[in-house]
């Protein structure tokens, strides 16, 4: 059974798994396979909506992790978070939007906003792994 301290390395495994689906549609919607593309993009976004269950989860019970390292890393560690909470916070209507776009047959919509929402949710789910890394792993 799960318990709520193991949550984080969920969140981490979750995000590393978005990262891949984002990754893998993106290359089949370059090769025309829609189909594929689509199940890929569905996936991830489920992949994150339960990360974002996940999350709330495990802060609710827990708190804040305080990040206790000195040095240079401090520094990477909260300019990374910052950006990632940032991008976070904009991902979650853009990947909405971008996916409400596709399955309502509005291609051209779902392109335009596609072309921002992947690269930033490409990095939220990156830097969520790295953030992971940095707090609990180092």
């Amino acid at each position: 059974m799960i318990e709520v301290t193991d949550l984080p390395i969920v969140n981490a495994t979750l995000n590393a798994i978005s990262f891949l689906l984002l990754t893998t549609g993106y290359v089949l919607v370059r090769q025309g396979r829609i189909n594929q593309h689509r199940l890929c993009m569905l996936a991830a976004f489920g992949t994150s909506a339960l990360f974002l269950t996940c999350y709330v989860v495990y802060h609710l019970n827990v708190g804040s992790v305080a990040f206790t390292h000195q040095g240079m890393i401090r520094v990477v560690y909260f300019t990374v978070l910052i950006s990632h909470i940032i991008l976070a916070i904009a991902i979650l209507p853009m990947a909405v939007t971008t996916l409400l776009r596709a399955l309502s047959g509005r291609v051209d919509a779902h392109r335009r906003i596609a072309r921002w929402t992947l690269p930033f949710w490409l990095y939220v789910s990156v830097t969520g792994v790295m953030v992971y890394w940095m707090l609990y792993q180092i």
